[in-house]
Parts: C-alpha cells; structure tokens; sequence
C-alpha cells in the first residue's frame, strides 16, 4: 500500500511528463517566421498575380501557371527526400481526384533534379502535373513567398490566378476543404 508522500511524488512525476510532452509538442509542430527575402527578389503575397510564372514540366516542357486560369489552382512544393512531403501526396493526389471537375487542380513543384522526381513518381502516381523548380532562378518557393526554403510549402491560387493563401508545413484535410471553399468564392 502507498503512503500519501508517495501519491504525491507519482502525482508530480506524472504532471512533469505531460507538462513535458505539451512543451515539446508546441515546439516541435511550431514554424519558424520567414526571413526577408534576399535584395533584388520580388515575392508574391496574397492578392498578387501567379498566372505569369512559368517553370520546365518533367519533360523540360515550360509550363505556365495561366494554363489553369479559371481554375482554383494549389500549388503543392515537395521533394522526394522530405518526409512531410510524402505523407500529404497521397491526399493531394485524392484531392485532386475528388474535385478535379469542380475545377481545381493541384500542381506539384519538385524541387529536386527532374531525374529523380520521375523515378519517385514511377513509385507513386499522383496523377497531377508535376513542374521542376530546382534550377529556376529566383527559387521558386522564395517567390512564392517561403523565404526560408522549407517543405512543405503550399500555395492557393484563385481562379483569377491571384494568390489567395500560402501554407509552411503540412497541409491536412480541414485546411484543404477551407481552401476548396476560398478558391471557389474567388472571382474568375
């Protein structure tokens, strides 16, 4: 049987840890502020205009964002060795599925060599265009707004091919039926 003195240590011992893991937790899933971003580099913020900016596709094809003008359009940074990255494809891909004739469209933009974003790809079929932005120069997720360079990193464009929202880290389902409803409120 365990004295008073002893509940009480276990009491202690037990809020410690959970203070703990809230502590790391709010830590660890926090994202860091943006810096500036480097002199001479324009970025995009919320109301300015995508539809110009144009990247290679997998086959070195230039492809420009005014190809999905009418379209609500989320711009999806990745890369194959970013975990984060891999978990959301697959509910990208589904996304992308589900609402394709609600006109949305999902666009990936692989910011690794176009050699290895295909072999990934042959593993997993998104099924949405995929751009290649390593070489591009500005980088492309600087232009977009994420001056830090971190993936995930997601972008909502409207369907007047302005920027409605921009997301650092993982994308979940609640956050994708809020932009479904922006992108479809946005005017064409």
């Amino acid at each position: 049987m365990m004295d008073r003195r002893t509940w009480i240590i276990l009491i202690l011992a037990c809020l410690a840890a959970a203070g703990g893991w809230w502590l790391q937790n709010r830590w660890m899933n926090r994202m860091p502020d943006q810096p500036p971003a480097p002199a001479g580099v324009t970025t995009l913020a919320v109301g300015d205009s995508a539809s110009g900016y144009s990247l290679p596709d997998l086959a070195g094809t230039p492809t420009t964002l005014a190809k999905w003008h009418g379209e609500t359009v989320l711009v999806n940074f990745w890369a194959s060795w970013c975990v984060p990255c891999l978990r959301e494809m697959p509910m990208l891909a589904q996304f992308q599925r589900e609402h394709a004739t609600n006109g949305v469209q999902v666009v990936g933009i692989a910011m690794e060599q176009p050699q290895s974003a295909a072999m990934f790809l042959k593993r997993l079929d998104v099924g949405y265009p995929i751009l290649i932005g390593i070489d591009a120069d500005p980088v492309p997720t600087t232009v977009f707004g994420d001056t830090a360079g971190l993936l995930p990193y997601s972008v909502l464009i409207g369907r007047d091919g302005r920027v409605l929202a921009t997301k650092l880290g993982p994308l979940d389902p609640g956050l994708l039926k809020d932009w479904l409803q922006q992108g479809a409120a946005s005017n064409p």
